[in-house]
């Protein structure tokens, strides 16, 4: 049942849906004479909204924060495995045209390809099944384990999880399978904006020795702090993404999935 509301609240509170909903609904308010200033106001809202969330660095302001929380370590050796969260395989498009099709997440799968490289006996543990609600043929796990293979990764390195749909299965279902051991180190790949509510789950669901690799960055860093775009598409994606990630935040901790708001590296 979460899955299917935070899939469906999700939508709606999704910035640029509601802001359009916001300009629709007061057109359609205005069409009435006597609620025509209140409809008005709403379009005008929604308006003002996607201008600002789409041309301004607001959406920097809140990507920066998640971005910078967890740093890579300084030297990538001695780990017994890499654990890359779903994301960057769409799921729909990759059933529906029989080969791996990737999202813009896709430096989740091509970096543990290299970490794959560089740790030659790590383990290489892909989580993630079908995190839509939209009828899907496929699992990310597929589509991972057909890329995985063409870069030549040995598939008795590779574990794959396939039937998490979101970032607290993820960390339940891989810990399940894989059964880590104490005393064992893990790299967590995921996007850098999403890295903060991925360790404070694993560490939540019972994973230890589990060191950051953020990928898939947003932006450059401070410099992008007073930096608008220069499309409004693109600012718009950039303050989903972030709106999406702080409220993922507030409601994992309230749920008791998170070990804090805001997780932060372990001294």
């Amino acid at each position: 049942m979460f899955f299917y509301l935070s899939k469906i609240g999700g939508f709606v509170i999704q910035p640029s849906n509601f802001l359009l909903a916001l300009i629709v609904i007061g057109l359609l308010v205005g069409m009435r004479r006597h609620w025509r200033p209140g409809g008005r106001g709403l379009a005008w809202a929604g308006a003002i909204g996607l201008a600002i969330c789409g041309f301004s660095p607001a959406a920097n302001w809140l990507l920066l924060p998640l971005e910078d929380r967890f740093q890579r370590p300084g030297q990538i050796e001695g780990f017994d495995g890499i654990i890359v969260l779903g994301g960057a395989v769409d799921t729909v498009v990759t059933g529906a045209r029989g080969d791996t099709a990737l999202t813009m997440s896709a430096e989740r799968i091509t970096i543990t390809a290299r970490l794959a490289t560089r740790l030659p006996d790590a383990l290489v543990v892909h989580t993630g099944g079908r995190g839509v609600i939209v009828s899907s043929q496929a699992t990310e796990a597929e589509g991972a384990a057909r890329l995985f293979r063409d870069f030549g990764i040995s598939p008795d390195r590779i574990v794959l999880e396939d039937a998490s749909r979101n970032t607290w299965e993820n960390a339940v279902l891989a810990k399940d399978l894989v059964k880590p051991e104490a005393g064992q180190t893990w790299l967590l790949v995921t996007s850098a904006y999403h890295m903060p509510r991925a360790m404070g789950v694993f560490e939540q669901a019972g994973w230890t020795g589990v060191t950051a690799y953020p990928v898939d960055y947003r932006t450059r860093g401070s410099e992008d702090r007073m930096l608008g775009f220069d499309g409004a598409s693109k600012g718009l994606r950039r303050f989903d993404i972030a709106f999406r990630e702080w409220v993922g935040l507030a409601v994992y901790r309230l749920m008791g999935r998170s070990t804090a708001f805001f997780p932060h590296p372990r001294a």
